[in-house]
C-alpha cells in the first residue's frame, strides 16, 4: 500500500465513525427503506432504491419514493394483491435507462417469488443456503430473477452479475443494507444467513478514486475482481465487518473530495 497500514486504518476508522450515523440516512437512498417497518416492505423498497441508485442522490430518492407511492406505500401487499388493471399506473415510469418494461417484469418476479417465500434472502443464499460466496450468490440471484418465461433481455443490464465481470455496486450496497448490523442504525441487519464478513464493498467512482489513492486498489479498471481486491484489503482492518469502510471511502470521496 502507498501509505502505512496503521495510518490508513486510523483514517478509515475515523471516517467510518463520522459517516455511519443516523444523519447519513436523510440524503441517501437508504432513506427509502427506512420509511417502512415490515420486513418485506424494507426488502422490496430497498431493492428498488438500490437498483435505481445511479445519478444524483436527490433524483434517486425522489423516483424511488414515487415508485413506493405507486405501490400505495405498501409494496409487499401491493405485489401480492394487485390486479391486472393496477399495473397501468406504472406505464411511463422511468429512471435514466430503467423503464416501465423493466419495472413491470420485476413486479412480476417479486409476485412469483413472495408467493413462495417469506424473505428475499433465500433468493441470494439458495433454499439450502448452498451458495457460500458473494460471487455465487449474486450469480444465482441474477439467474433466478430471469428464470421466468418471457424475461425481457433488456432488463438483464439492470441486475448486475459477476458472470459479466461487473463490480455489482448497487447489489453489494443493497446487501450491505440488509445484512450489516451495528448500533448506528443506518443498515438494517435483517438477514442472518448472510454474514457481514462475507460482504463485498460497493464500488462507485468515488469509492474507487479514494481507494486507489490509498493503495487499496491496484488492479486496472473496475470489475468484480477489483471489488474483491478492495474488500480483501479492508478485511485487514476489520475482518468481521470490512464493508463498514464503505462509509469512510464514500464520505472521503463525496463530502471531502479526497
Amino acid at each position: 500500500m502507498k501509505q502505512n497500514i496503521a495510518a490508513i486504518k486510523a483514517l478509515l476508522d475515523d471516517r467510518a465513525a463520522r459517516y455511519n450515523r443516523p444523519d447519513f440516512i436523510l440524503h441517501d437512498p437508504v432513506s427509502v427503506p427506512h420509511r417502512f417497518t415490515k420486513k418485506q416492505d424494507i426488502e422490496i423498497s430497498g431493492f428498488f432504491a438500490a437498483i435505481l441508485a445511479w445519478g444524483q442522490r436527490k433524483t434517486i430518492i425522489n423516483n424511488s419514493l414515487k415508485l413506493m407511492d405507486l405501490m400505495d406505500n405498501a409494496p409487499h401487499d401491493f405485489i401480492l394483491q394487485h390486479q391486472e388493471q393496477d399495473l397501468k399506473r406504472f406505464l411511463g415510469f422511468r429512471h435514466r435507462t430503467f423503464n416501465d418494461t423493466d419495472l413491470l417484469y420485476l413486479l412480476y418476479f417479486f409476485r412469483h417469488y413472495y408467493r413462495q417465500h417469506a424473505s428475499l434472502e433465500t433468493a441470494f443464499t439458495g433454499e439450502q443456503n448452498q451458495f457460500k460466496t458473494q460471487k455465487e450468490r449474486l450469480e444465482h440471484f441474477h439467474n433466478l430473477v430471469f428464470s421466468l418465461p418471457d424475461a425481457p433481455q433488456r432488463t438483464r443490464k439492470h441486475i448486475a452479475t459477476p458472470a459479466r465481470k461487473s463490480a455489482c455496486k448497487r447489489l453489494n450496497m443493497y446487501l450491505r443494507w440488509m445484512v450489516r448490523s451495528d448500533d448506528a442504525g443506518v443498515d438494517f441487519g435483517l438477514w442472518s444467513k448472510l454474514l457481514m464478513q462475507d460482504l463485498i464493498c460497493p464500488c462507485d467512482v468515488h469509492v474507487e478514486r479514494v481507494a486507489r489513492r490509498l493503495g487499496l486498489i491496484t488492479r486496472p479498471g473496475m470489475n468484480w475482481q477489483t471489488a474483491e481486491e478492495l474488500t480483501a484489503h479492508l478485511r485487514l482492518f476489520d475482518p468481521a465487518d470490512p464493508v463498514k469502510y464503505d462509509y469512510a471511502l464514500f464520505g472521503l470521496g463525496i463530502e471531502e473530495k479526497f
